[in-house]
């Protein structure tokens, strides 16, 4: 008797220390659940939609107010630039053929793709490349001027005021003096090397060239006024003064934007592949922009940034091909010594 109640008590006893074992188990793989989650939910709290900008729809335009048809032209002539302005335009014949939407993605709404959300909210602003403060009419010149390789606007042309009413319109519940979340392009960390164009051209001719042409000519649309696909070099393309004519501008937009279709949360190409894409493309002849009157402080200029003279003593290749990481650690240590 007293031998069958050890042996039914030695099987309870496991049994239940097997029990506590399991609950011990899940209780802690739970917990190591719900501290993952905390972890992804941190990961991802930065990229969800709602805590990026988003522009406003164009649908909630009162198309028949004056202001209305202002602002919508202003999203026109930045959409179909070149039908206004290009070889072919119907106001003037003054720029490449691109179009602003070119380099700022629909119409400059899209996250991380040059959108014009921080605009309205931060111009006039102390521009160093042009050593003065500069105004939302004097940028768009800029672009104008660089991008499209083409003569400015007069700031008080009907076209001038549409296009300032739109980026207005964009940003205007923007707070002054604040940029939101999405403007912009997201920086590429710096290679240990220098981009390559070489193996640039074959990342081009595998993901590029079916767009952009195997000689980065682009692709006219059917009526030959603009182009469905931008030319990428040559006489129709920007200028070497164009801001993603420097290469950490240039590899960042491609990693998040490009090839066509891609966006910065679904990326297809790795960050060195960007890199060495944009050295080529970059690498190759295109109208030249005359720079003499840019950064008059030389320890104003971005270390990517393709002409001399510079602060330092680094080579014009490598401020335009890097390795980036010594000119950075330079200019930090002079920065700290002053």
């Amino acid at each position: 008797m007293m031998s069958k109640q050890i042996n039914k008590k030695s099987k309870i006893v496991p049994a239940v220390l097997l029990l506590f074992a399991f609950v011990f188990v899940i209780s802690t793989f739970s917990d190591g659940c719900r501290q993952s989650e905390k972890q992804v939910v941190h990961q991802l709290a930065p990229v969800e939609k709602d805590s990026l900008w988003k522009a406003p729809e164009l649908s909630e335009i009162h198309s028949n107010t004056d202001s209305g048809k202002l602002i919508k032209y202003g999203y026109e002539l930045i959409a179909n630039t070149a039908f206004y302005f290009g070889p072919k335009g119907i106001i003037a014949h003054s720029t490449n053929g691109m179009n602003c939407q070119n380099c700022h993605l629909k119409a400059g709404t899209s996250s991380y793709a040059n959108n014009f959300s921080k605009v309205y909210s931060t111009y006039p602003i102390y521009r160093a490349r042009n050593n003065s403060i500069q105004t939302i009419y004097d940028r768009i010149n800029d672009c104008f001027e660089r991008s499209m390789n083409g003569k400015t606007l007069d700031s008080s042309s009907h076209e001038m005021k549409a296009i300032y009413a739109y980026m207005k319109w964009l940003g205007a519940n923007i707070p002054h003096g604040t940029k939101p979340k999405g403007n912009g392009i997201i920086k590429l960390p710096y290679l240990d090397r220098a981009a390559n164009p070489a193996t640039g051209k074959i990342i081009f001719t595998a993901n590029c060239q079916t767009c952009h042409g195997k000689n980065g000519e682009g692709l006219l649309n059917t009526n030959g006024n603009g182009y469905t696909f931008p030319p990428l070099w040559g006489k129709h393309s920007y200028n070497d003064g164009a801001g993603i004519h420097q290469l950490t501008k240039f590899a960042a937009f491609i990693k998040e934007n490009m090839p066509f279709g891609v966006d910065w949360k679904h990326p297809l190409l790795k960050d060195e592949e960007a890199w060495d894409i944009a050295a080529f493309v970059n690498s190759q002849p295109r109208p030249h922009n005359d720079n003499r009157n840019d950064w008059k402080d030389f320890t104003k200029k971005p270390i990517d940034y393709p002409f001399g003279p510079y602060a330092d003593t680094f080579s014009e290749k490598q401020h335009k091909y890097g390795p980036f990481k010594p000119i950075e650690q330079q200019h930090k240590n002079e920065n700290k010594s002053n």
